[in-house]
């Protein structure tokens, strides 16, 4: 019986971060459901897991954990000799490396990124006005981080070094909204060669099964 468990809609990119590494470490887990329209993120009992009020919160039988980067790495940690064992990185070195490039990506991808998945993505569903002025500058801004990405991808297979980690599958979330934009991840040959590849792990790809399956 699985005794991780995960709060939120795998709809959420933060969510889906997470659960995304869970398969890479073939670490069995169950899916909570957050109503997050009817406002269950806001109530005494969620916010006793995540005090801010937002997906996801994780929880075993150790403790509780609310940020989707600060889960992978303890995922990795805590179950490092199973699943794919390289996901963290092999050694201190990799693991700097990867962790650079993690942070590379919430700190540069993830700002215009996330604005572009809500306003591309989300706001048609919420019925909100999409902003031409704001996905255009956030595209310029998006594009200027791939021009870097597209240096680094030309030195290395990926972009911790030659071996998929939390780095790359970190900016799955974001990119599986924004593969298909114009300019932007596959018109660049190196990123948009490492997008088919990250984007077609069996890990991703149940992730985006379960995205889509009915809600229980």
């Amino acid at each position: 019986m699985a005794t991780v468990t995960v709060y939120g809609p795998p709809i959420s990119t933060a969510v889906s971060r997470v659960l995304a590494c869970l398969l890479e470490k073939d670490v069995p887990f169950q899916l909570a459901a957050v109503d997050m329209a009817k406002g269950q993120h806001r109530s005494p009992d969620f916010l006793k897991l995540q005090p801010f009020g937002k997906v996801p919160a994780f929880k075993d039988e150790n403790t509780s954990l609310f940020e989707s980067r600060a889960i992978c790495r303890y995922i990795c940690d805590k179950y490092a000799d199973q699943g794919y064992k390289g996901l963290h990185g092999r050694g201190l070195l990799d693991r700097a490396w990867v962790d650079q490039w993690l942070e590379a990506e919430s700190q540069n991808f993830e700002p215009p990124s996330s604005v572009l998945v809500f306003q591309l993505a989300f706001a048609p569903r919420m019925g909100v006005k999409q902003d031409s002025k704001v996905i255009e500058a956030n595209e310029r801004k998006l594009a200027k981080v791939l021009d870097v990405y597209e240096q680094r991808l030309g030195e290395s297979r990926f972009l911790a070094g030659d071996e998929f980690t939390l780095a790359d599958l970190s900016h799955l979330p974001n990119g599986h909204h924004l593969a298909d934009r114009e300019n932007l991840i596959k018109s660049r040959k190196n990123v948009g060669r490492w997008w088919e590849e990250i984007s077609s792990r069996p890990s991703w790809k149940k992730v985006v099964e379960m995205q889509s399956a009915p809600v229980s």
